[in-house]
C-alpha cells in the first residue's frame, strides 16, 4: 500500500524540476495525479514518464481561464481533491536599478497570482481535512543579490500559509509552505545560461549548505509525500525547508 492511496492530487508546474519529481513520487505512492505544464510536448512527455494514470493538462496558472479548465477535468474524472500542491514559478535575476515592470509582472502574476487563484479555484473540490501545500523558498526569509522580486514572492507565498489557515480553519483543510533551498533543477541551471557561469553558480552555493552538496528534485518530493500525507495530520501553517540547512545557519 502507498502512503497516498485514493488521494487525488494537483500539481502545478509539473512537468520539470521539482513538480515533475513531486508528480511521480505522488502516483507512485497510489495518488490519482493531475498536473500543469505550459507547454504540450512538455506535459505529453511528463504523462509518459510519471505513469500510473497521471492526467496532464496544458495550462498557464497566470491565465484563469486555464485554471478552470484544469479543475472542469478535475471534477469531470475525479469528483473531488484531496491535495493542492500550488508549485508553479519562475524566476529571474534583476538587480534594483535594472527591474522592468515586464520582470516585476512575469514573475508576480506567475508566482503570487498564479499561487492564489490556483488555490481559491480548487476549494469548490477540496475536501474537509485535505491539504493545500506552496511551494515556497529560503530566498523568501534570507536576502539574494539581485533576486529581489523573486523573494518578494516567495515571501507573499509564506504570508499565505499562515493566513489561509487561519481562513480555512473551519473546514479542517491544512496550509504548508515547503521552501527549497539550492536544487539541481532545470531552473535553477537557467538563471545563469552560460555553461561556465552556471558551473561557477553551482559551486557558490555548494559552498553555502552545510552538507556540502546542492539537493535533488526527489528529496523535495520526499518532503511534499510527507505533507501531503496523514502522516503530517497536525502539520498546519509551517514552513518546512528542504535546504541541507543553508539557509538555517
Amino acid at each position: 500500500m502507498g502512503r497516498l492511496d485514493g488521494k487525488v492530487i494537483v500539481v502545478t508546474g509539473g512537468t520539470t524540476g521539482i513538480g515533475f519529481a513531486s508528480a511521480k513520487r505522488f502516483a507512485q505512492e497510489g495518488a490519482k495525479v493531475f498536473f500543469t505544464g505550459r507547454r504540450q510536448a512538455e506535459v505529453d512527455r511528463a504523462v509518459k514518464e510519471i505513469g500510473h494514470g497521471a492526467v496532464g493538462v496544458r495550462g498557464d496558472v497566470s491565465v484563469l481561464t486555464d485554471l478552470d479548465a484544469l479543475y472542469a477535468r478535475v471534477k469531470q474524472e475525479a469528483g473531488r481533491l484531496d491535495v493542492v500542491f500550488a508549485n508553479a514559478g519562475v524566476g529571474e535575476f534583476a538587480a534594483l536599478g535594472t527591474i522592468t515592470e515586464e520582470h516585476f509582472d512575469k514573475t508576480f502574476n506567475i508566482n503570487v497570482k498564479g499561487m492564489l487563484f490556483t488555490v481559491q479555484k480548487a476549494l469548490p473540490l477540496l475536501k474537509e481535512g485535505g491539504a493545500i501545500i506552496l511551494t515556497g523558498s529560503t530566498a523568501g526569509s534570507a536576502g539574494t543579490e539581485a533576486f529581489s522580486v523573486y523573494s518578494a514572492t516567495k515571501a507573499a507565498i509564506r504570508s499565505f500559509a499562515r493566513t489561509w489557515a487561519l481562513d480555512l480553519k473551519g473546514r479542517r483543510i491544512r496550509v504548508n509552505t515547503l521552501s527549497p533551498g539550492p536544487i539541481d533543477t532545470p531552473g535553477l541551471t537557467g538563471l545563469v545560461p552560460d555553461t561556465q557561469g552556471a558551473k561557477q553558480f553551482k559551486e557558490y552555493l555548494t559552498s553555502l549548505i552545510p552538507l556540502g552538496r546542492m539537493g535533488q528534485p526527489d528529496e523535495v518530493a520526499k518532503t511534499a509525500v510527507f505533507l501531503a500525507s496523514d502522516d503530517s495530520s497536525f502539520v498546519n501553517g509551517a514552513e518546512l525547508f528542504v535546504d541541507g540547512g543553508a539557509g538555517q545557519v
